[in-house]
């Protein structure tokens, strides 16, 4: 058994060293050759503990993502399950399942639908092929979709066995991804572009999306369904139809097999008919959540120990809150690059430098007011931050005055 782990300690010293040689510029190539020498295969689980071992010894995430995209060309036809696992890939409505179609449909979109297209984009304009171009990409942008579910979902089980890296990498590329895509289209839809620098960029953003989908089928899938339970599962399940779905649905939804595999949990039960003291009355449990959930805006709180506690679920919702958040380190609900923003804030509330923030940014067809506060008792003491979001572009298009009620 010793000379296993030692084996296993070796392994990962030698994968992080070629990891870091990649980083102070050796090619692909070069590294490629001696990762041959090295090994025959390699399991997704130590993948995923060079990366958290990369971090850990003050690696930016930014830097390991960069070597991210390597990972795919150096791993590609090496990687190997070593613990066997449930295979839910055939799993009909499974999350495992809901993803790889999804991915089979990205590949599928991208093979018929953009490529085909951009062989015919050359030095002159082809009117056909950049509208059929504009068409292809306007429904690759659907992948927001499937990598917000990851994000908000998958993110969360991994992150609760304390698997924080590859998430956090896999979350800055996504962006990179959607960023790249919008920019794509953007230009697609002017009328003054040089053809070659679009080609380039449309090229580019495809090998993005297709190392992605390799990456998500082979590394994080087999990951996840090595570390998470079957509870988890259910929990992940639960939560998918909200986020929704990209280019494809489930043929079907996927049901608990056997009462035996589910573990039997209890909720803690609620007298909702018991009334709670505030400073100016008293509300039932029924009453605050109606009342909470009815107000025109989101409102998400995190507690003392940065912890996501609690958010409203209103008609109108500006930004995705799936229940899979709750429990949550705020700093891993938000882009690797939005972090240190978020840190920011909660510091200057906990030292109390600041009582509160503002931002104000425009969505399409929205302007979203985001608003921070600090919440403390009646002494003074930190209890949590408070955000609350609301679209206020119908607010700042009031004109005049109303005094009368609304015949509808």
């Amino acid at each position: 058994m010793s000379e296993f782990i030692n084996n296993s300690e070796h392994r990962q010293t030698v994968l992080k060293d070629l990891i870091k040689q990649l980083h102070e510029g050796k090619t692909v190539e070069e590294v490629k050759e001696e990762f041959k020498k090295h090994f025959s295969n390699v399991s997704t689980t130590e993948i995923s503990q060079i990366e958290q071992a990369l971090v850990k010894e003050g690696l930016p995430i930014e830097e390991v993502q960069r070597l991210c995209d390597v990972h795919a060309t150096v791993f590609e036809g090496s990687i190997a399950e070593i613990h066997a696992s449930k295979d839910y890939s055939k799993v009909i409505g499974h999350p495992i399942n809901v993803l790889m179609e999804e991915n089979k449909a990205i590949e599928t979109l991208i093979e018929t639908e953009i490529k085909p297209y951009l062989e015919k984009i050359t030095d002159s304009i082809d009117k056909t092929s950049v509208l059929m171009l504009r068409v292809g990409f306007d429904r690759l942008a659907e992948i927001h979709i499937h990598y917000a579910r990851k994000e908000y979902l998958f993110f969360p089980y991994l992150e609760k066995y304390d698997i924080t890296a590859p998430p956090k990498v896999m979350w800055g590329v996504d962006d990179e991804i959607r960023a790249d895509i919008k920019e794509v289209s953007t230009i697609l839809g002017s009328i003054d572009y040089d053809v070659t620098t679009l080609k380039q960029k449309m090229e580019v953003t495809i090998k993005k999306v297709l190392d992605m989908v390799f990456k998500e089928n082979n590394i994080l899938l087999p990951l996840m369904a090595e570390t998470l339970n079957f509870y988890d599962w259910m929990k992940i399940d639960e939560a998918t139809p909200e986020m929704g779905y990209c280019l494809v649905k489930p043929l079907g939804s996927w049901k608990v097999q056997s009462e035996d595999e589910v573990a039997k949990t209890t909720e803690d039960t609620i007298d909702v008919t018991k009334e709670v003291k505030f400073d100016a009355g008293k509300l039932t449990p029924e009453e605050i959540n109606s009342i909470l959930n009815t107000i025109p805006f989101d409102m998400t709180f995190v507690d003392k120990n940065d912890k996501v506690k609690y958010f409203t679920q209103g008609a109108e919702r500006i930004f995705d809150r799936p229940k899979t958040i709750l429990g949550r380190e705020v700093s891993m609900c938000h882009p690797p690059q939005s972090v240190h923003v978020v840190e920011q804030i909660v510091d200057s509330f906990k030292s109390g430098k600041k009582d509160h923030e503002d931002f104000w940014i425009r969505i399409k067809d929205q302007f979203i007011h985001i608003r921070y506060f600090a919440v403390r008792s009646k002494d003074g003491a930190y209890l949590g931050t408070l955000e609350v979001t609301q679209n206020i572009k119908p607010i700042t298009e009031l004109v005049g005055e109303k005094r009368l009620i609304s015949e509808e």
